[in-house]
C-alpha cells in the first residue's frame, strides 16, 4: 500500500463529501478510490469514515485521523516546493519596500552589487516613509525600523542597531559654537523632524536612565529625513535623525557629531518577509544576500567615528 498516496485520497474523499468526487478531482475511478480508503482502514485497525447511501461522514477517530493527515500533507508539500524553489535560478521581479532614510542612504548602494549576481531579477523599489502592510501591498521583502508596526506573524531579521545621533555641519559649528551641555541645545537652531511630540523638546536619556526633555527652537520642521539632512549640511541648525541616515557624512566629514556620551536612543534595522516557509529562489536570494552584508546585527554598522 501506498500510504502516503493512501493519505491523500483520503482527505480528498472529505473535502469532496464523496468517493465519486473524491476520484474525479483525483482522475482516478471509484474503485482505487474505494481501495485506498480500505486500505488505509485496515492497516489502522479503525473505521474513519461512516458510509450510507446517501453521505460520508468522519467517525470519531477519523476527525482526529483527518486533523493530523492534513499537517502531514502540507509539511510534505512545503518541503517539496523549498527543495524546488532552492534548484530554481533567480528569476522575475522582486518587489522590495524600505524606510525612506534608509532607502536612500544604503539600499541605493546594496542593489548594483545584488543586481550584478542576480541578472535575471528585476527589480521593483519602493522607498517611503509610509508604513505598508507587505502582504496587503504584495511586497516580497520589506526594510523597517521597530518603530514601524508589521504583522507579528512576519519573519523579522535584524540587520543592525541604529543609534540616534546629534550632527550639525563643520560650519554651523564655527559659526555657532559647539555645544558643550544638553542646556546648550536649547540655545541653537534646530533641524526637527514633524512628529507633534518632538516639536518642542527632544528626548535624551538622563545619567540615571531616565528621560530629559531638552527643549529647542526649530528652525526647520519637515516630514522628510533627507531635506532635514540637506539643510543640516548647508549649515542651518543642527539635526536629529539615525546613524544609518548621516553615518557616510559623519565619515566623510560632512557633519560633526555632537554630545556623542549621551545617550539619545536606538533603532532596531529589521528585514522582513512573510514567511519562512515557501520562499521563492528571488526571495531567499535577497534576504541571504542583505544579511551577509549585515554579519554583526547586535551593532551598528552606520556609525563609524
Amino acid at each position: 500500500m501506498d500510504r502516503l498516496q493512501s493519505m491523500r485520497v483520503f482527505a480528498k474523499v472529505v473535502e469532496q463529501g464523496s468517493f465519486a468526487g473524491a476520484g474525479k478531482a483525483l482522475n482516478i475511478s471509484n474503485a482505487v478510490i474505494t481501495r485506498h480508503v480500505a486500505d488505509l482502514e485496515e492497516h489502522l485497525g479503525t473505521r474513519l469514515l461512516n458510509r450510507t447511501t446517501r453521505k460520508l461522514s468522519l467517525t470519531e477517530t477519523g476527525h482526529a485521523y483527518l486533523e493530523r493527515v492534513l499537517q502531514i500533507l502540507q509539511e510534505i508539500d512545503d518541503a517539496e516546493a523549498i527543495a524546488s524553489s532552492h534548484a530554481k535560478k533567480p528569476s522575475g521581479t522582486l518587489r522590495i519596500y524600505s524606510l525612506l532614510g534608509f532607502g536612500q542612504s544604503h539600499l541605493a548602494q546594496l542593489l548594483p552589487l545584488y543586481a550584478a549576481q542576480f541578472p535575471d531579477v528585476t527589480l521593483d523599489i519602493t522607498v517611503s516613509d509610509r508604513t505598508v502592510d507587505l502582504v496587503e501591498d504584495r511586497f516580497d521583502v520589506g526594510i523597517f525600523v521597530d518603530f514601524q508596526k508589521f504583522d507579528a506573524s512576519m519573519v523579522a531579521r535584524q540587520l543592525g542597531v541604529s543609534e540616534i545621533v546629534l550632527c550639525a555641519s563643520p560650519q554651523y559649528v564655527k559659526k555657532h559654537g559647539t555645544p558643550r551641555t544638553l542646556e546648550d541645545i536649547s540655545k541653537h537652531a534646530c533641524l526637527n523632524f514633524s512628529y507633534e511630540q518632538m516639536r518642542r523638546h527632544w528626548p535624551v536619556k538622563g545619567p540615571h536612565g531616565d528621560t530629559i526633555n531638552i527643549p529647542i527652537t526649530s528652525k526647520v520642521i519637515s516630514n522628510n529625513g533627507d531635506l532635514l539632512r540637506q539643510c543640516a549640511l548647508a549649515g542651518m541648525g543642527i539635526v536629529i535623525r539615525p546613524s544609518f541616515a548621516l553615518g557616510d557624512d559623519l565619515a566623510a566629514g560632512r557633519l560633526v557629531r555632537l554630545l556623542p556620551k549621551h545617550e539619545l536612543g536606538q533603532l532596531s534595522v529589521v528585514m522582513v518577509y512573510p514567511s519562512r516557509r515557501l520562499l521563492s529562489a528571488k526571495v531567499r536570494s535577497f534576504v541571504d544576500f542583505i544579511a551577509k552584508q549585515y554579519p554583526r546585527p547586535e551593532s551598528d554598522p552606520w556609525l563609524r567615528d
